[in-house]
């Protein structure tokens, strides 16, 4: 079950529709869904869980905590709603895009992509894209 939660003033608008895309995400990718909760927050929010939980003294527009077991994605994903719109006006595309990146990235990472090397970036944007695609 895809789950929408809310530490800011920021509400999502067709909860049920970014739920179903997110599902399809899982199921393409040969998953079975699991609990999965976005946790939509301000900058202030993310920056205490990026020091308390990762060590990290940065802003960033998504941590996520992976609960999965085998093929059933579980986890808690935290998006920064403040850094989503700040780096949609960095790249020049919509909020709603990089809301469903940033979405997307978070899902992918259960199913197991990373992004630390030059090509998982590169397969992860990618994968990123093609489900953008899909939901735009």
């Amino acid at each position: 079950m895809i789950s929408f939660n809310y530490e800011t003033d920021f509400n999502l608008q067709e909860e049920t529709e970014f739920a179903n895309w997110i599902s399809s995400i899982i199921s393409e990718e040969n998953k079975k869904e699991g609990e999965i909760n976005y946790i939509f927050c301000s900058d202030d929010y993310l920056h205490k869980i990026n020091v308390e939980y990762l060590n990290h003294d940065t802003l960033t527009d998504i941590i996520s905590f992976d609960y999965s077991v085998g093929k059933e994605l579980h986890g808690d994903i935290y998006i920064s709603v403040d850094r989503v719109r700040d780096n949609a006006k960095d790249f020049d595309v919509s909020f709603l895009n990089e809301l469903s990146r940033v979405m997307a990235h978070g899902v992918l990472h259960y199913c197991g992509y990373k992004d630390k090397e030059k090509k998982d970036i590169e397969l992860m944007r990618s994968k990123e894209d093609y489900y953008i695609s899909k939901r735009l």
